[in-house]
This record gives structure tokens, C-alpha cells and sequence, in this order.
């Protein structure tokens, strides 16, 4: 089986560490849900944050969701001039048949300028998106 890449970015307001924890759990949630991925077959998970994010590891918000055996790993992106600030992305590895053409990369907020073609993404419910990943935590 395949090992495929599933990308995904979206921005905070705030270097603030429930707000990083919050975007990334969304962040998480919409590229599981827009995949049908199953953590099971999830092989790790990159996230990197631009220098300004530095308040929380976004992995742990992959942990809050219960992703208890998926190896994770933070980073900073290249400090680029001019590049968009606030950001947190994420590099998902998935054990899946699916064709590459095929995977929906999730850019959201203020990340959608990074990837316009792939932003496809129907309008989100975020309430619930919210309830959804509250059943994840168990809360």
C-alpha cells in the first residue's frame, strides 16, 4: 500500500497556545473528514509553524483527538521575507490505495492564499466541526 501526502494550513490570530491548539484541531479534523482518513492508517504527521507561532506544539493538538500512536513532529518553516506570518502547517503521511489525484488538501483562513487551486473546500459549519471534534476528545 501507498504512502500518500495530505497537506493542510491555516492561520491563527494570535500566538497564543488554545488558539494554536484550536485551529490545528480543526485544521486535523477537516483534512480527516474531507479524506476519510482513519488514524489507524496514518504513518506520522509533519507540522511546522512560522516563527512567530511558538506558544504550543500544534502537535499536541493531534494528541487531544486521541491520535495516540501516530508519530508527530514540529518545526519552523524558512523564515521567507514577505511570506505569510501566523501560520501552521501540516504534512499528514497516509497508508492509502487512494490515487494522489485524488487527496483534498485542506487550506483554510488566511492560508488559502498559499494554495488558491486547492482550495476547494465547501463553506465549513464551524459549530459542527466543533461537536464533531469534541465527540474525538471525549468531552
Amino acid at each position: 500500500m501507498p504512502c500518500r501526502g495530505v497537506r493542510g494550513a491555516t492561520t491563527v490570530d494570535a500566538n497564543d497556545r488554545e488558539e494554536i491548539l484550536r485551529e490545528t484541531r480543526r485544521l486535523l479534523a477537516l483534512l480527516v473528514r474531507t479524506n476519510n482518513i482513519d488514524p489507524a492508517d496514518m504513518a506520522s504527521i509533519w507540522f511546522t509553524t512560522t516563527v512567530d507561532v511558538d506558544a504550543e506544539f500544534p502537535a499536541l493538538a493531534a494528541r487531544q483527538l486521541g491520535w495516540l500512536d501516530v508519530p508527530l513532529i514540529c518545526g519552523h518553516e524558512i523564515n521567507v521575507p514577505g511570506s505569510l506570518r501566523m501560520c501552521v502547517r501540516v504534512l499528514l503521511h497516509w497508508n492509502t490505495d487512494k490515487p494522489q489525484a485524488d487527496i483534498e488538501h485542506v487550506y483554510v483562513r488566511g492560508a488559502k492564499s498559499l494554495r488558491p487551486d486547492l482550495t476547494k473546500l465547501p463553506a465549513v459549519d464551524w459549530e459542527e466541526l466543533e461537536e464533531w471534534i469534541a465527540q474525538q476528545r471525549g468531552d
